[in-house]
């Protein structure tokens, strides 16, 4: 174990007498150097205050000079925070001797991880309410500061369920109605959380129930997290109801309604009849999928239409502009006869749920195209593998409709049609009968989504090369070309499928290092796409659809390897020998200057039947005498012979 290592380890168990043993004696040049993060990322003061070795904190700082604002990596349930300052690792910990200590020591009150969270931030989040009291106190430190998201201390401690901390933030002056960057409030925070004493609390600080970015309500918000008691309180409601703002917390005025930037917004004002229709319909909605409570549904349903039609004046529910194949052509219900006809078609109320949901919440809300997607799930947990492709295409649209490109649950949609379609596939080969037919046509409108969702990609102003999503949808396409190798496809079909991948490699896409889809297509590290194995990577089949669509077999990645270094890398001499009779360079060398049959391992050499010689031309062998004798050649020949000989 080398020094570094031991000193962080120290520091870690509080062994303060291994560390003065360790440190004892060293230059200031060999303690600043100690004192640096070691390979996890963490400095020795970071990890001591982390854990509350409040002596091990006192002696680094005092004796060895550590800086109390040095940021580092430190794990705090099962994440990694970057950038956090010791300070907040203390406060995260609740570590309250600590926390005096650094400040004493200078560290700043204010100073926050890379995600922008405040020490403040980090002790509301854990419920340490003695820390809160003490940096906001007595260091008057920030109670506004946003994390990178715009939730602020009041928001995570409302989330958190933490009442008396969310109490002292507002006798402290915390802004109760300010927004998140997607435009949530407290309140939202307590709806979603069950919190009702908290929420009580703010609407008694008047806090205004606006909607979010999702156009999102406290109400809609608790209905959709299956949150009854928040329900039925809001629906109740009546000005006046909710408890007191606390002593000394700010209030924003009287009026039921306010004008803010020139929009009116409801302040602790009733319900109005027509959102407590769409809150028990919506919660009767999360029962359905989420509690799998059908009776309690109906219960919520009932209510609901009862108040359609309270007073003779029916609330009319608006006429859909179609019906949809994937909802099984359904409409919902709009008398209480229908409604209770429910009770003996328990399919009929899971699609009525997910017809709630979409008018209510909108085709953009994640939670919409969510649920379709568990309704589906389910259905192909039971077999129904047919209703299943059809909920998840229907979501898949929803989501490319109105999703940004890459999004994490578009990606996710595409994810699980490789692996259904990859399960469907390897059931009917082992079980030797048709089974569950899964053709050409359902493997081929997905592929087709994938490369629209790459072109999509491509449009946006921000490069995503590097992106990691990027990259797996690159990979998931792949899959998608190998899956349809084991489909009969016509002579048609196989046009159509060539034309999409056309479509793809006209797109130039560039995954994880500059990786070419044909880069990937030989990689191995390809097959590792989810948790379960799709396609098997180098793929010869997926390799010769790219090459028949015109994939470049001398093409690039960041390192200059070609498609054939790759290969060699991975071994696969079959692969190597589509890529050179579609005349990929034998000889072409990397940014090591190796080439690919050098890459190779040397007991697949021995017996591989790819020999450099059998490929390398005269003009090959020109071309590397030119560069490995420097001899001069640019300006003096044709601009193509140049990169021919560059590619050597």
């Amino acid at each position: 174990m080398d020094l570094h290592t031991a000193v962080y380890n120290a520091a870690h168990d509080g062994k303060l007498q291994l560390l003065q043993k360790l440190l004892s004696g060293r230059s200031r040049e060999e303690l600043d150097e100690l004192m640096g993060e070691v390979a996890t990322g963490g400095t020795p003061l970071l990890i001591a205050a982390r854990y509350g070795h409040l002596d091990v904190v006192e002696y680094l700082v005092d004796r060895c000079g550590a800086s109390v604002e040095a940021g580092g990596s430190v794990h705090f349930d099962g994440e990694t925070i970057e950038g956090a300052p010791p300070l907040w690792a203390a406060s995260a910990a609740g570590h309250l001797d600590v926390v005096r200590s650094l400040l004493r020591r200078g560290a700043s009150v204010n100073r926050t991880t890379r995600t922008n969270s405040t020490p403040l931030r980090a002790a509301c989040f854990d419920g340490h309410l003695e820390v809160v009291r003490y940096l906001v106190g007595e260091h008057q430190a920030d109670l506004e500061v946003a994390n990178r998201h715009g939730h602020t201390c009041l928001m995570i401690s409302c989330y958190k369920g933490h009442r008396e901390i969310a109490r002292y933030l507002l006798e402290q002056g915390a802004q109760v109605n300010r927004r998140s960057a997607k435009g949530n409030t407290a309140l939202h925070d307590c709806a979603e959380s069950g919190s009702l004493e908290i929420l009580q609390l703010l609407l008694g600080c008047n806090a205004r129930m606006e909607r979010d970015g999702y156009g999102m309500t406290p109400l809609l918000a608790a209905s959709v997290t299956g949150h009854t008691n928040i329900v039925e309180y809001l629906i109740q409601e009546q000005p006046g109801e909710a408890q007191g703002c606390p002593q000394g917390a700010r209030r924003c005025g009287s009026s039921t309604e306010e004008q803010v930037d020139g929009e009116c917004y409801e302040s602790c004002c009733p319900t109005s009849r027509e959102a407590a229709v769409e809150a028990l319909e919506l919660l009767g909605a999360t029962y359905v999928d989420k509690k799998r409570d059908l009776l309690g549904a109906l219960k919520h349903w009932r209510r609901a239409m009862e108040l359609r039609h309270q007073g003779g004046e029916y609330l009319p529910k608006p006429e859909p502009q179609q019906l949809v194949l994937a909802y099984d052509y359904s409409r919902e219900v709009n008398s209480s006869q229908e409604l209770e006809a429910l009770i003996t078609d328990p399919d009929e109320m899971r699609m009525q749920a997910l017809l709630i949901r979409e008018r209510i919440l909108g085709p953009s809300h994640p939670d919409t195209s969510y649920y379709i997607r568990y309704r589906g799930a389910v259905y192909a947990d039971s077999g129904n593998f047919e209703r299943c492709i059809r909920l998840w295409k229907y979501a898949l649209d929803m989501q490319q409709t109105n999703l940004e490109p890459l999004s994490p649950m578009t990606a996710s949609s595409f994810l699980s049609f490789a692996e259904l379609f990859s399960y469907v596939l390897q059931d009917r080969a082992a079980k030797g009968s048709p089974g569950t037919q899964i053709g050409f046509a359902d493997l081929m409108g997905v592929l087709t989504k994938g490369v629209r969702e790459v072109e999509r990609a491509l449009q946006m102003p921000k490069e995503p090369g590097d992106s990691a999503q990027f990259t797996k949808a690159l990979a998931i396409i792949l899959h998608l070309l190998y899956l349809l190798g084991k489909v009969q496809c016509s002579p048609s079909q196989e046009h159509l499928k060539h034309q999409t991948v056309y479509r793809l490699l006209k797109c130039a896409p560039r995954g994880r290092n500059g990786f070419t889809p044909l880069h990937m297509a030989v990689d191995k590290e390809t097959t590792n796409v989810g948790r379960y194995r799709v396609g098997t990577f180098p793929s010869l089949h997926v390799v010769k659809v790219l090459l028949d669509c015109g994939a470049d077999p001398d093409s690039r990645d960041f390192d200059n390897n070609t498609p054939l270094h790759i290969a060699a890398q991975n071994n696969c001499p079959a692969v190597m020998s589509a890529l050179i009779e579609a005349g990929a360079h034998m000889d072409a060398t990397n940014a090591f200057k190796k080439t690919a049959y050098e890459l190779l391992d040397e007991k697949l050499l021995a017996r591989s039947s790819v020999q450099p010689f059998n490929y390398v031309t005269l003009q090959c062998l020109a071309a590397r005498a030119l560069d490995r004798n420097k001899i001069p050649y640019k300006g003096f020949i044709p601009e193509e012979l140049e990169a021919f000989i560059e590619l050597h």
